[in-house]
């Protein structure tokens, strides 16, 4: 596995980052020990970085896949607090579910802009006392919008950025892909670290995977990137492509052949944009929500470009 420096921060992490979303309730919702195994296989091929989020509530396979772990495990995790004692409620639960003295990284969850980190300033303020604790190593944010990186890379407190970004733009607001990748730049010209997400835009890529990393990783100023894995198979793969190293046929074969289908996030605003993309005819509306009829759905992926919130995935 390669690593390289999360700019200035001194820690040092794998270009593959664990994704823990996808193993979790709200994707895969794997078997507690199951998904513990995952992130386990995961460490012991060299990647020592994971990235979660509250939201996940995926701390409890975090916490049994580090369990006895004699590596150095470098964790992210985000929440959605603005205030100081929403932001202290979200490190202690963070930090009492890992069962950890410290966060490596703690992020402001989706910002989009200079003015959503100024009305998360409480947070950042009580993030900023925590670190002189030694309860955090890093303050960060994670964002889709090329105005939340430009944002972020003009606040000293920010030491940590995660941009969404992949080779077809989706999910990117405020923007392109050359104007989300220009915004990357001067983030790092600012000191900042930088680790990436979304690569395989909501898995609206698997059928171009290798095309897809190839990208991301070109990214010269991106230390990690993060990537969803829920399979022990996905992990080979992942970890092979990480490295350097050609992946097997056999695993590639394994991979291709995992079961996928279409996924509609619970924040889902009921726009109804998708539906009209839809030649099978598998969404419709149901209380003011997209769901979709998985008997008719292709998974062709044609409706997540359209969704303004990226709430539309391949799982």
């Amino acid at each position: 596995m390669q690593y390289r420096y999360l700019a200035r921060t001194g820690m040092r992490v794998s270009r593959l980052c664990f994704g823990a979303l996808t193993i979790g309730p709200l994707q895969a919702n794997l078997p507690l020990v199951e998904g513990a195994r995952i992130i386990r296989t995961a460490l012991e091929a060299g990647v020592n970085f994971i990235d979660t989020a509250e939201l996940y509530r995926t701390y409890s396979y975090i916490r049994e896949a580090i369990r006895g772990y004699q590596g150095e495990v470098i964790i992210a995790s985000k929440c959605y607090a603005y205030t100081s004692q929403g932001m202290q409620d979200s490190l202690e639960l963070a930090l009492r579910e890992l069962k950890r003295d410290y966060i490596d990284i703690f992020m402001l969850h989706e910002q989009e802009s200079i003015l959503t980190i100024r009305g998360h300033w409480e947070a950042i303020e009580y993030l900023s006392q925590a670190k002189k604790k030694g309860l955090v190593r890093a303050i960060g944010i994670s964002t889709h919008h090329v105005e939340g990186v430009l944002g972020a890379a003009s606040v000293p407190e920010i030491e940590i950025i995660q941009p969404l970004v992949n080779l077809s733009g989706i999910g990117i607001k405020g923007g392109n892909i050359q104007d989300m990748l220009a915004a990357i730049h001067n983030a790092a010209e600012a000191g900042k670290g930088l680790y990436g997400m979304k690569a395989l835009g909501g898995g609206n890529l698997l059928e171009r995977p290798e095309e897809a990393f190839a990208f991301i990783l070109s990214i010269p100023e991106f230390a990690s990137v993060a990537v969803g894995m829920s399979t022990e198979e996905e992990v080979a793969y992942n970890t092979c492509l990480f490295s350097g190293k050609a992946v097997p046929e056999k695993i590639k074969s394994l991979v291709r052949r995992q079961p996928r289908r279409l996924h509609i996030e619970e924040y889902c605003c009921g726009c109804g944009e998708c539906l009209a993309k839809c030649s099978s005819g598998a969404l419709r509306l149901n209380e003011g929500k997209a769901v979709v009829d998985h008997q008719l759905c292709t998974r062709c992926g044609y409706c997540s470009p359209l969704c303004p919130d990226f709430c539309i995935k391949v799982i």
